[in-house]
């Protein structure tokens, strides 16, 4: 069966972004990229919200034509590319993205559809950004792995990750990670 793993990025203080979704303070270098590519030949597809869709779509296509693409992003976007896209958001009517053809739109019944998604043949799939929709997940019991990369930094106030989550559950740490920056990558799997 097929995972639900959430990227999630937390400051010190458990923020997963500044108050205006600010993630500038993630301690993001060569080898959080690398750590983060790693997972490409794990997931065959991505959940976003729309908000996070949006920024995603207004940028990752327009990476393979800029010839000042760096290779990182270049990998990146191709795994966009051919990845897909799964969209959660009950105003979105439509895509954007290049090719939406591999993109899919979930409006409402979400724990049924993706309990669906993840019967079906395929990749684990990634849920990146997006943090209501990640706290949604959380509170429907959707995410089998969390990876946590906490940065060095205190942020003192922004949005925390689990504000609003209504139910209490337990972590299995699998591992941890340190980075030369000082970042920690947690993987964690909910106790069931």
């Amino acid at each position: 069966m097929r995972k639900i793993i959430a990227l999630i990025h937390l400051s010190l203080d458990g923020f997963a972004s500044g108050p205006n979704d600010e993630l500038d303070w993630v301690a993001y270098d060569s080898e959080l990229e690398s750590y983060s590519h790693s997972l490409h030949k794990q997931m065959d597809a991505v959940i976003w919200g729309r908000k996070t869709y949006e920024g995603m779509a207004s940028y990752w296509p327009t990476v393979p034509n800029d010839p000042n693409s760096p290779p990182s992003a270049l990998e990146h976007a191709h795994f966009l590319e051919n990845a897909t896209k799964i969209v959660v958001s009950r105003t979105l009517d439509s895509f954007d993205w290049p090719g939406a053809g591999n993109t899919l739109l979930i409006k409402d019944n979400l724990a049924d559809e993706i309990n669906s998604l993840k019967q079906k043949p395929g990749k684990d799939i990634w849920l990146i950004g997006s943090i209501a929709l990640a706290r949604t997940f959380i509170e429907l019991d959707l995410i089998d792995e969390f990876l946590l990369t906490v940065s060095p930094r205190v942020l003192g106030h922004g949005k925390p990750l689990f504000a609003g989550v209504n139910r209490k559950f337990s972590l299995t740490l699998l591992e941890s990670t340190a980075l030369k920056s000082g970042l920690l990558v947690l993987r964690y799997t909910p106790v069931r």
